[in-house]
């Protein structure tokens, strides 16, 4: 029998939630190309349009009069509001991609956790967000029927901390964007190292600049190029940038739209990724897909995710990154290496197994019956 499904997409601000913007809308075109029989029913705020929801019969847009960047009118519609919704439209399952989730809800609740940072790094939060987080996770974690971990990291600390059965937990890694594959590798005037991370503290992107410098006296004519949202951590790395008198070769290049990417990956001679905590790393798995060699972290889950196709380095080490800035950009037979062993790793990940993953979780949601 086909279900009536909805997908909670209230949190999602366009260039504004990073990663998890990705996650979904590589997530619904993926389920709309595996599964016509059931229906879905997008729940958007009001900075989200319709280019979200696939065009296909048997996905349906439902706006709601929200804004997600008044965090507590969101939360509030979402607690209040959207369970109404889900009456209305006589939903059999919802689907949160973004860790909160309705505590009362008419149908079984199937959210996803793409970490666990505000437990393991409480430090990496403002004061004035953590209660959010801390509430409203644990709530989802425990009224969800299934839980979603994108890693065995992120599962292990769903277990550790929630205490919850592992058997509520589905592992459903994230995929890869097909089009890397595919994209031509490209010379440019200047040689850059590419970053791509959001501007947080976690992300480690202080050190990153201070083994980018010692790299450069070696290496004056790299550059660096940081792509990703700013967060608020930008500030201070712009001013270390500038007193390190790396202004003029290191480019933090805020929220910028897929193609653009594409290009970056296309040109960059090297991804260096310094991060000290990931729920997945999904510019990894781009840079490996693309054949660009990888330098990263040695933290879970960086490490099963390169699963050898990528040279790792201690993010606590600046000199050790500045080597792995050095190896991965100037030992050609390292280089080949990786790019071989890079692209054949990333093929084992696909957003398409993922919603066929995602789908049987939402399926299992029914056979429990309720909530727990």
């Amino acid at each position: 029998m086909a279900l009536r499904i909805g997908v909670n997409a209230l949190y999602l601000i366009p260039g504004g939630v990073g990663g998890t913007e990705i996650y979904l809308r590589s997530l619904l075109p993926s389920l709309a190309e595996i599964d016509a029989v059931n229906q879905y029913f997008i729940f958007t705020n009001r900075e989200t349009g319709p280019d979200l929801v696939p065009d296909t019969p048997n996905f349906t847009h439902a706006p709601q009069p929200v804004r997600a960047q008044s965090r507590p009118a969101r939360i509030l519609w979402e607690q209040i509001a959207l369970p109404i919704a889900v009456a209305r439209h006589r939903l059999d399952a919802l689907l949160n991609p973004g860790f909160t989730a309705p505590v009362f809800c008419g149908c079984p609740s199937v959210t996803v956790f793409h970490d666990m940072q505000h437990k393991r790094h409480p430090e990496n939060f403002r004061w004035f967000d953590l209660p959010f987080w801390r509430i409203l996770l644990f709530a989802a974690a425990h009224r969800s029927a299934r839980l979603i971990a994108i890693s065995e990291a992120t599962r292990d600390d769903i277990v550790r901390y929630y205490r919850l059965p592992a058997a509520k937990i589905e592992l459903v890694p994230q995929g890869v964007d097909a089009q890397f594959f595919g994209l031509p590798r490209r010379q440019t005037g200047v040689p850059y190292l590419l970053t791509v991370s959001t501007l947080h503290p976690h992300k480690n992107l202080d050190r990153l600049l201070q083994a980018f410098a010692e790299f450069r006296r070696g290496h004056p004519e790299f550059r660096l190029v940081v792509a990703g949202l700013r967060g608020f951590h930008a500030e201070k790395l712009e001013r270390l940038r500038d007193a390190l008198g790396l202004g003029a070769v290191v480019e933090f290049t805020g929220w910028i739209p897929r193609e653009q990417l594409y290009e970056l990956y296309a040109g960059a001679s090297a991804l260096v990724f310094p991060s000290t905590f990931e729920g997945f790393g999904m510019p990894v798995l781009e840079a490996m897909a693309a054949g660009l060699p990888a330098a990263c972290s040695c933290i879970e889950p960086l490490a099963t995710i390169a699963g050898g196709a990528a040279l790792l380095f201690d993010p606590a080490n600046v000199p050790a990154m500045a080597e792995a800035m050095e190896r991965v950009t100037s030992d050609e037979e390292l280089r080949e290496r990786l790019t071989a062993a890079g692209k054949a790793r990333a093929t084992g990940f696909s957003w398409k197994v993922t919603a066929c993953r995602t789908l049987e979780a939402i399926q299992a949601s029914q056979q429990r019956g309720v909530q727990t």
